[in-house]
């Protein structure tokens, strides 16, 4: 582990900046700013269901969708190829323009859905650790088949869960994308991690993960096999990571106890974002991980798989984090300091709002 500085800043009441080290961009901090009186746009989150069926849901059992097909009658996760899918087995281009101001290259791939449950009044945070466990497992399943294919490169598993984030369907369900060529943001981690293991013959998130253990103040919760926190660079507001403690470059490198204590985990984290303001709380969450290796497995030294959650909320559940102005044009900044964020999130308990007693709600 690298030494570090014993002198610390500051940095809850002044304004300040933090280096991403994933993305090699920095982020503006004001904590100042959290005194400031809202007079913004309220929101409501406005995705909790109440009835565990809903007749007019594309994605509940034995429904028909919009393409006309019609869903099983499933019981366990439900996974089809996505009816409107973003990508294409077998995009065919003629002739890829190399021009130096305008280039164009084919992109194929496949679009899947995942259905996590038949019940379309669930989300996450209110399954069952089996449950999770059943949606961990298809994780699995179908990262191993996809990255079989030959036009494969990346497997992007991911979730938007509320209107806020952009769900367009409140049926608890998540996506995978399987693309060509590597996205925007993984070259840019690959890049970030190739160039510390160059200088420091580390993983960075290895030794990231341990430096967090050690301070503390930004760990949400932990178990066995994972570890949940608010990253030191954190742009949303409530923005967590959840990295397990042993270096793997991919989800199909986990064993039995760490997908176990993974869906343990990601229920717990479930739990505390709805308690945070007593709401379903709305985020995208996803995985990032290694680029497919071809041919004899092998885990990639410098990748170190992990999940980023983005929930948009800020101060209560109407009022949400904008991305506006100086941070579309310059660069992010946020006003909540991660650690008070995680802080915040660590007071939680690890009942659901909803479980508890009607009159311990109000009090």
């Amino acid at each position: 582990m690298l030494k570090h500085n014993a002198l610390k800043p500051n940095p809850e009441n002044q304004p300040h900046r933090r280096f991403n080290l994933l993305t090699g961009e920095w982020i503006l901090v004001s904590p100042h700013r959290m005194d400031r009186t809202w007079t913004g746009q309220h929101e409501t989150p406005g995705n909790r269901q109440d009835d565990r069926y809903d007749p007019g849901c594309d994605l509940c059992p034995g429904n028909r969708r919009v393409s006309g097909q019609t869903n099983p009658m499933y019981t366990q996760p439900f996974v089809f190829t996505d009816d409107f899918s973003v990508l294409l087995p077998d995009t065919v281009m003629a002739k890829s323009s190399l021009d130096v101001l305008l280039q164009i290259a084919p992109e194929s791939g496949l679009c899947r859905v995942i259905c996590y449950t038949p019940r379309h009044d669930l989300t996450m945070a209110r399954m069952t650790e089996d449950q999770i466990r059943a949606v961990i497992d298809v994780w699995l399943d179908e990262f191993n088949t996809l990255g079989q294919r030959k036009n494969i490169t990346y497997i992007q598993i991911f979730e938007d869960k509320g209107e806020m984030m952009g769900g367009t369907n409140p049926h608890p369900h998540g996506k995978i994308w399987a693309s060509s060529s590597i996205p925007n943001l993984i070259l840019k981690e690959d890049f970030r991690q190739q160039c510390y293991m160059q200088d420091h013959d580390r993983c960075l998130l290895c030794d990231y993960l341990e430096r967090e253990l050690n301070e503390e103040e930004r760990i949400v919760f932990a178990n066995d096999s994972f570890v949940c926190l608010v990253p030191f660079w954190a742009i949303w507001p409530f923005e967590t990571m959840i990295l397990p403690r042993r270096h793997m470059g991919a989800i199909n490198f986990m064993n039995e106890k760490e997908k176990t204590d993974l869906a343990g985990i990601i229920r717990q984290l479930g739990i505390c974002y709805d308690n945070l303001f007593e709401t379903s709380f709305p985020y995208s969450m996803g995985i990032h991980q290694q680029p497919i290796i071809k041919g004899p497995a092998g885990t990639s030294a410098i990748w170190h798989f992990h999940f980023h959650y983005y929930p948009p909320l800020l101060h209560a559940n109407g009022i949400k984090k904008q991305m506006a102005g100086y941070e579309i044009l310059a660069m992010p900044q946020r006003d909540i300091t991660p650690e008070q964020a995680a802080g915040m999130l660590r007071s939680q308990d690890g009942i659901h709002y909803l479980e508890k007693p009607k009159n311990k709600r109000e009090t």
